[in-house]
């Protein structure tokens, strides 16, 4: 790992860190819901906004040339090229009800917070209930602490386990439980546990064999699509594009090809 690349991953990984001790403490006093986002059952707790601005304002310390773009609005432009996208509680609803499924992803990355033509350099993931941390930088692995992760190969469609989210729109929900009528007879089963940037570290930790997602924002995805990546998997869209908000698929490179396939409608 190079020398930047080491620093730039000290500072991911500590503020998702400092976001996750926040968190858990808030979480533990009563969460109090702030507002809705683009449902109603789309939420933003008062602990999401206290963990964003949190970071925002360390990284305005250790890296005050660099861009931010949060979940929950806050926005800083680059002068460094490099541009930090974080989600301060992934999971929301999860947080909400006290599942213990829920991150604080923070993520670095080459150029705008846009998927299409970022260049991710690294990256964090912190589940603070179960006190894992997902780190990984560009060439150099990824990590659960100082386990270095491979995602599962050789996998047949038939026995994979995969993971999926569902969008809070219910036009789009009622597509995306058409996309399961084809896809589940197909496969061993599915899983759906409420935060994208845990799943996909689940993904790269071996303990589901892909996952996929459309409505997908950047931040839901900088830190954990790098982490697969760093662990010998493959994340993209449709057709050779870029994750994006079309689509998110992450597996093994060969049950990366038959769930496009099968997903591609």
């Amino acid at each position: 790992m190079n020398p930047a690349g080491a620093e730039l991953l000290s500072i991911a990984a500590m503020l998702a860190q400092e976001g996750g001790v926040i968190a858990e403490k808030r979480r533990a006093e009563g969460v109090s819901v702030a507002a809705s986002k683009s449902s109603e059952e789309d939420i933003v707790t008062l602990a999401d906004r206290e963990v964003e601005t949190h970071i925002k304002n360390r990284l305005a310390e250790l890296r005050p040339h660099d861009g931010f773009f949060g979940e929950e609005g806050a926005r800083g432009s680059s002068e460094s090229g490099l541009t930090w996208v974080i989600d301060p509680i992934d999971g929301t609803v999860d947080y909400l009800y006290g599942i213990a499924f829920y991150g604080v992803s923070v993520a670095v990355v080459e150029g705008d917070a846009d998927p299409l033509t970022w260049t991710a350099v690294a990256g964090a993931v912190m589940n603070p209930i179960l006190d894992e941390l997902f780190t990984a930088t560009a060439g150099g692995g990824a990590w659960l602490g100082s386990q270095r992760l491979q995602v599962n190969m050789d996998v047949p469609t038939n026995l994979a386990l995969v993971g999926t989210g569902f969008s809070y729109s219910s036009d789009v929900r009622a597509v995306q439980a058409d996309v399961l009528t084809r896809l589940l007879p197909q496969v061993r089963d599915i899983r759906r546990l409420g935060s994208c940037s845990v799943d996909l570290c689940s993904v790269a930790a071996g303990r589901m064999d892909a996952f996929f997602e459309r409505e997908l924002s950047p931040w839901d995805h900088a830190a954990g699509a790098l982490i697969v990546r760093e662990a010998g998997g493959h994340v993209a869209g449709f057709n050779g594009k870029a994750a994006s908000k079309e689509m998110l698929i992450a597996a093994n490179p060969s049950l990366f090809s038959a769930l496009h396939d099968i997903l591609l409608p």
